[in-house]
């Protein structure tokens, strides 16, 4: 294998050995504490620009195989672990993780102290990396990245372009894509929803016209007041539709409802987040991964009400609605991966989609005998 090094923008460097694609590559560099489900991990779309520091030690080793993939395209731009295994074990199995990375031109580095990189990023949050040749000097790396702004575009970048259907036979559902999870779909088309899923900056208008029953926010990457026109759209939408939001699309409700979000130090990036409901007292673990997060102080004063935290950090989990058919929380009730404790919040969705209905049916037939 050929040395490479990991270099950080406040210079400090980690010497190990490159797999994958031997392209040089700079993004910023997060870690992630979940100890499977490395390949849903990879190919999350909310990890564009991204290179993410696997914390478990040895990665790989049950393969990559056709099923797990939450993305066709992954947008990542690193990996870096412990170790990498060669010859995984598992019957689902159809190639490596190196040769995966070859394929769809992602660099790797192994052999480097993946603990204390991340205490690195635990205690100074996460900055600009770049992985590359060993043999480059710590100071021109240091200058490329110091000269390298990261981009802001990240949604764009992994959204879908037009607007594509899955069909099935229960309720509608407008899904807009943010850098959407494979997950989500799979768990509407298992209750048969259909589905039509549509670019980010898609307008209200255009949503509307569709006549969808219930309108979902995805997943996706980067700061979310990066999409200002999704933040319109959504708050344009409020009060007409039942919505309901993951991760960005979480942070998109806040911000169109009054409240605010910022930049986390290194974010929540794996599959064992606690996170309570406050209503119930319930406490679920969670798969989670988001740099930027709901400022809870923020929500005072809006229409906005808080109902879960994190139990780490009581950063905000859940929100809803006082008035409107909407709600959203910060981790992947999808999972994939990560554990099923919070499947059950897509029926929930589609419970609040029956109620709405029949509230205006109500509604309707009470103005019919008043007339």
């Amino acid at each position: 294998m050929v040395k490479k090094q990991l270099v950080l923008e406040d210079g400090t460097r980690f010497i190990g050995r490159g797999f994958g694609s031997e392209r040089e590559s700079i993004g910023e560099i997060v870690f992630n504490t979940g100890m499977t489900g490395y390949q849903e991990i990879i190919s999350d779309p909310s990890y564009c620009g991204q290179i993410v520091t696997f914390t478990y030690p040895l990665i790989g080793n049950y393969g990559i195989n056709r099923d797990d993939f939450e993305t066709v395209d992954p947008s990542i731009l690193g990996v870096v672990v412990k170790e990498h295994c060669d010859h995984p074990s598992n019957f689902r199995s159809e190639e490596t993780l190196d040769e995966f990375l070859k394929a769809k031109n992602i660099p790797g580095i192994e052999g480097i102290d993946t603990r204390k990189l991340t205490r690195i990023i635990r205690k100074h949050g996460t900055m600009k990396a770049m992985i590359t040749d060993a043999d480059r000097s710590i100071d021109s790396i240091v200058q490329t990245l110091e000269a390298t702004p990261l981009r802001t575009d990240q949604v764009r970048q992994v959204s879908t372009v037009k607007p594509y259907v899955v069909p099935g036979r229960g309720l509608r559902i407008v899904l807009i894509d943010f850098g959407m999870k494979h997950g989500i779909l799979r768990e509407f088309t298992k209750r048969n929803c259909h589905v039509t899923v549509v670019p980010y900056h898609t307008s209200a208008h255009e949503i509307e016209r569709l006549k969808p029953d219930g309108i979902m926010l995805s997943n996706g990457p980067g700061d979310p007041k990066d999409v200002p026109e999704a933040i319109q759209t959504i708050r344009m939408l409020m009060g007409k539709i039942p919505i309901f939001g993951i991760c960005l699309g979480h942070q998109l409700i806040a911000l169109a409802g009054g409240a605010d979000t910022s930049k986390m130090k290194f974010g929540h990036r794996g599959s064992n987040q606690p996170v309570k409901d406050l209503r119930t007292g319930k406490t679920y673990i969670t798969s989670q991964n988001h740099g930027y997060a709901v400022d809870r102080h923020s929500i005072t004063g809006t229409e906005l009400r808080l109902t879960q935290h994190s139990l780490n950090d009581e950063s905000v989990e859940g929100l809803e609605h006082e008035r409107y058919p909407v709600f959203s929380v910060q981790y992947h009730p999808e999972s994939s991966p990560g554990p099923e404790d919070t499947y059950r919040l897509f029926d929930e969705f589609l419970s609040l989609i029956k109620s709405n209905q029949l509230a205006k049916k109500e509604e309707s037939t009470c103005q019919n005998v008043l007339i």
